[in-house]
């Protein structure tokens, strides 16, 4: 069951734990009773969620529920790696299988054994490499990359992506006999704003482990907290503690949050600052929003990508790619 973590606020419920997982609110309590449910079984679990989401912790604490929870938990982005070097990442290969192969080595499938995979981002996979992962879930057989010996593959998989996977399907980018074998047991992670007092309790526990970590007392003032509870926090769980820890890094005794976060607090009656609104005509190209819709994220975020990633929902090698579609096209355009 959960283990309790309290800080001292009595009037706040305590966040509850499952493996690697926090919360408090509704929203992960039906999260953790899923994972409870679905961690000592061998079913294939795909996770859902905005980035920053707590989508990889998810999978760690399905890990620790299950039977495999003493061999090894391997997580690979499938986003993240090159379309011509991922059958090497999944499956391995051997030495001189190709050029700069100078040794034999071990993918992910095989350095998992017995344990769990988690592929994460796995929607940005290429179509041809969803085929081949497809037979090995369905065979539980692959080869290295330049081998001839067939391996056995004991792996449960878990799977991850920040996109809607039935609208990756429908616009052909992701197979969808894939996505049901994948999809057993799917478990959709909220968002941070959706989660209430999980906001001021994951930055109180986020505090807590870096005051024990320097030896220090340091604390949240009241604007701090106004800003916790007001800002939207696109970056979820995973932009809560960098800001937590950036704020701890800055302040001597009490910590101020309100100048680290762009348009962080808008009161009641407030409206947004012209750099948090975006006008789009009726009938414009879905191609020029997406664009618009881009660069007014990154200038926003004053140019930091991934940020701006996690706010538009999408991973950071896709922005990349957008950003050189859009170069690309100027370079055409002035040519």
């Amino acid at each position: 069951m959960n283990n309790n973590v309290s800080h001292g606020y009595s009037e706040q419920p305590s966040l509850s734990t499952v493996g690697s997982l926090l919360g408090a609110s509704p929203a992960m309590q039906e999260v953790f009773r899923l994972i409870e449910r679905v961690g000592p079984t061998e079913a294939n679990v795909l996770l859902t969620g905005e980035s920053g989401s707590g989508k990889e912790l998810a999978a760690q604490s399905i890990h620790e529920c299950s039977p495999r929870r003493a061999r090894p938990f391997v997580a690979i982005n499938c986003g993240a790696i090159p379309a011509g070097l991922i059958e090497a990442e999944l499956f391995g290969y051997e030495k001189g299988s190709f050029t700069g192969a100078v040794r034999a080595h071990a993918g992910v499938f095989e350095r998992a054994q017995g344990g769990t995979l988690l592929l994460d981002e796995v929607t940005e996979m290429p179509l041809d490499m969803q085929t081949r992962l497809l037979r090995v879930l369905e065979t539980r057989k692959y080869y290295r990359v330049g081998a001839s010996t067939e391996y056995t593959s004991d792996v449960r998989v878990i799977a991850a992506t920040n996109r809607c996977p039935l609208q990756a399907v429908q616009n052909g980018r992701f197979r969808e006999d894939l996505l049901y074998r994948l999809a057993v047991f799917p478990v959709r992670m909220p968002p941070l704003r959706s989660r209430g007092d999980d906001v001021e309790l994951l930055a109180e526990h986020f505090l807590a482990e870096l005051n024990a970590q320097a030896r220090s007392q340091k604390r949240l003032s009241a604007l701090a907290r106004m800003t916790l509870k007001q800002h939207p926090w696109p970056g979820n769980v995973r932009e809560l503690s960098n800001c937590i820890e950036r704020a701890f890094i800055l302040g001597d005794t009490v910590l101020d949050l309100a100048p680290l976060i762009q348009g962080a607090v808008v009161r009641d009656g407030d409206s947004a600052s012209d750099r948090e609104r975006l006008d789009i005509r009726v009938g414009s190209r879905i191609h020029d929003m997406e664009r618009s819709l881009i660069e007014a994220t990154l200038d926003y975020f004053k140019g930091n990508k991934r940020r701006a990633a996690d706010a538009l929902g999408c991973s950071l090698k896709t922005l990349y790619n957008k950003l050189n579609g859009y170069s690309q096209s100027q370079e055409c355009a002035n040519s």
